[in-house]
């Protein structure tokens, strides 16, 4: 008998486009003589349906208007019914493990999650408490500091203090990080509401657009240096991938040199000595550790260019699966093609129930 799989995409986050093109992926490349997969999306205003037509309707949320293979139904977290309610029904559908593909908020913040742990029903990925800290930055920045990881200076304040201490708390950012000066949410990815501020009128404006995606903000010191990048697989004896190399065209990797211009430039392997090549993988298994994370994540790193330092710029608990993402594409270059790296996921996940 197969194992079923519900893949989970869309989502109310900044992120969802992405997330409908990485679900496309990962749905057609999920071995179909062992798993029986089952679709569910969630869209942009949080209402959840089963979708039992063409996968390829994923992108540009295409599959809202096959209207004939949608189905309203919810993730019960009754752990006896271990598995999908059909609203219209109330018939009650088994599902072995999850496979969220849900990037940023509410998907990749520990909320779906929780409802999973809730229900009984393994998952792909980090856990409640891990995929909460390692969302928020400024939380991710605080842990790794206390676990010793080298990472840039970096400051963090909410939307309240920032309106009554403005001056006061730019003053202290300006005064210890210096410019430039990386402004950004401290619960977004994809490069989503992150500018680059050289001065204090362009820190200021950098602070209002990050504080429209979130209430907390981080700041951090420009770092002059190589960006790569570190794709990490497992649970309790996780392996790193081979180290690729971001060169974005763009003054930083924003979110349309991830996913729009197709002008970024990638190498994989890194072009870098094998021995800094190996300091890489350590940090990045190092890092997965010390934020408890499962499953899979994509460790980025600065490589500065004054003294070699391996500094981490951030960590990606559900990274994207698009045919350009780089977790993907680092595990093939290291021998792991995608639809096998799909199989593993999904045994890690059955691992941990």
């Amino acid at each position: 008998m197969k194992t079923k799989v519900l893949v989970l995409f869309g989502g109310v986050s900044s992120e969802h486009d992405i997330s409908l093109i990485s679900a496309s992926s990962v749905i057609t490349n999920i071995p179909a003589d062992k798993y029986d997969v089952r679709m569910m999306g969630i869209s942009k205003d949080g209402i959840c349906m089963l979708y039992t037509g063409d996968p390829a309707n994923l992108p540009s949320d295409k599959w809202l208007e096959d209207t004939e293979n949608l189905e309203r139904c919810v993730i019960s977290p009754d752990r006896g019914h271990h598995g999908i309610i059909h609203l219209d029904s109330c018939e009650v559908e088994r599902i072995d493990v999850v496979f969220p593909v849900l990037h940023g908020k509410n998907g990749e913040d520990g909320t779906i999650q929780g409802l999973l742990e809730l229900s009984g029903i393994p998952f792909v990925g980090c856990r409640t408490a891990s995929s909460a800290v390692c969302m928020d930055k400024a939380m991710t920045n605080a842990v790794c500091d206390f676990a010793g990881i080298a990472q840039a200076k970096w400051k963090s304040f909410n939307r309240c203090d920032y309106r009554f201490d403005r001056k006061e708390l730019l003053d202290e950012a300006e005064s210890a990080l210096g410019f430039p000066i990386f402004v950004k949410p401290a619960n977004a990815g994809s490069s989503v509401g992150i500018s680059k501020a050289f001065d204090r009128p362009s820190l200021e404006k950098a602070c209002e657009l990050a504080f429209k995606h979130d209430d907390k903000i981080v700041l951090e010191e420009s770092i002059d240096g190589d960006e790569v990048e570190c794709a990490v697989l497992g649970n309790d004896d996780p392996i790193a991938s081979v180290v690729g190399e971001i060169v974005p065209v763009n003054d930083f990797y924003d979110y349309d040199a991830k996913y729009a211009d197709g002008t970024t430039r990638l190498y994989i392997p890194a072009r870098i000595s094998d021995k800094k090549s190996a300091e890489i993988r350590r940090q990045a298994v190092r890092v997965f550790k010390a934020l408890d994370c499962a499953g899979f994540s994509r460790v980025d790193f600065f490589v500065r260019h004054s003294d070699g330092a391996v500094l981490l710029n951030e960590i990606n608990t559900i990274p994207g699966f698009t045919s350009i993402s780089m977790y993907p594409k680092l595990f093939e270059a290291s021998g792991i093609p995608y639809t096998e790296l799909t199989d593993r996921l999904l045994c890690l996940a059955l691992e941990n129930r």
